[in-house]
């Protein structure tokens, strides 16, 4: 989780702590069957469950890395993102003809229609890497009871609302009627660098190194775009999910028998810790337990890097900080400057 200070193990308890109060009612129940209603056929022995357990924890482990590279590569395309915005900016900003009186004065004009248009486009971006997919896990979680709150800037405010100050009408109308509005945005940027060089108010080879910002800022999109609309192959994830599972199951049935044995060995010098010692297997086969499915559901969090959950890329608060620094280049006035989104819980999104 992208949190503000260290993250405590106590939120991990209550992050699982539904599948801590039923594995533990689980292991129970297994226990009370074969120790009060004597039902010594169920067992397994333990090389088996040892074995399936070392698969499980490769394959969760594969997993694991897979989800952990996605998040890694759309941290890096938004880091690029935010250092090529700058750039964007800065490169417009010292490309006017100085020593042309009529560029001078209309140099504030059109730059701040740049920055404003740039900070459309990032909101456009975040915007659609938000928008649910029927394979990411809060999509499907949407409408229940979440179990601690933080703040989503994307669900709280529409996209026109968000878009609208920094466009002018008509390119308002004309980004809301395209599909990729992004895109779109960008092929806007495009024109205007190619009006303004026609109208020789921008060097002939200041454009080419535009172009090629614009080009590198359509490249680190496509990237993102690739990431949210190409899921975590689910043949990889759905096999880990139930081999997990398999084990979990299995497990108890391995672990009681063993404890009874070595109840039996205690109970020679301690007969009463020897009568009960099958029932300290609860608390460990619980933990076992817990912690294999911890890792699967941390491996599962970190599959859709973008979706709106406590485990995604802060993107929003990204895109808010470019929008800070791009509006302090060009000498924004600072009340008007929009401040950072709220992060509750120490949450960023």
């Amino acid at each position: 989780m992208y949190v503000q200070r260290r993250f405590p193990f106590k939120s991990v308890l209550i992050w699982t702590k539904r599948e801590i109060i039923f594995f533990t009612l689980f292991v129970t129940l297994v226990t009370v069957l074969y120790e009060i209603l004597d039902l010594k056929w169920l067992q397994i022995p333990f090389a088996p469950i040892g074995l399936i357990g070392t698969a499980v924890a490769f394959m969760v482990g594969f997993q694991n890395n897979a989800a952990y590279d996605r998040i890694w590569e759309a941290r890096k395309i938004w880091g690029g993102i935010v250092n090529t915005s700058r750039t964007l900016i800065i490169t417009v900003k010292d490309s006017f003809y100085m020593h042309r009186t009529e560029a001078l004065a209309e140099e504030p004009e059109e730059l701040k229609i740049i920055t404003n248009r740039h900070i459309a486009w990032l909101t456009a971006l975040r915007y659609a890497m938000r928008s649910p997919k029927e394979w990411e896990s809060v999509y499907q979680k949407e409408g229940k009871k979440i179990q601690f709150e933080y703040n989503i800037p994307e669900r709280k405010t529409s996209l026109e609302e968000e878009m609208k100050p920094y466009l002018s009408n008509e390119e308002f109308d004309y980004v809301m009627s395209k599909g990729n509005k992004p895109n779109a945005i960008i092929n806007l940027q495009s024109k205007h660098l190619r009006k303004l060089t026609n109208e020789k108010k921008l060097w002939d080879f200041s454009l080419l190194n535009l172009q090629k910002i614009l080009q590198e800022l359509t490249a680190l999109q496509g990237k993102s775009e690739r990431i949210k609309n190409f899921p975590y192959p689910k043949q990889y994830g759905s096999i880990g999910y139930h081999f997990v599972h398999i084990f979990m199951w299995l497990l108890p049935l391995a672990i009681i028998p063993a404890f009874e044995k070595m109840g039996a060995n205690v109970s020679v010098t301690h007969s009463w810790i020897g009568n009960i010692f099958v029932w300290f297997n609860i608390p460990f086969t619980v933990i076992v337990i817990w912690v294999f499915n911890t890792m699967l559901r941390i491996g599962l969090a970190g599959e859709n890097p973008f979706e709106g959950s406590p485990n995604d890329v802060p993107i929003s608060n990204i895109s808010r900080g470019i929008t800070r620094d791009i509006l302090e280049i060009i000498n924004e006035d600072p009340t008007t400057i929009p401040e950072p989104f709220e992060n509750i819980n120490h949450i960023q999104m």
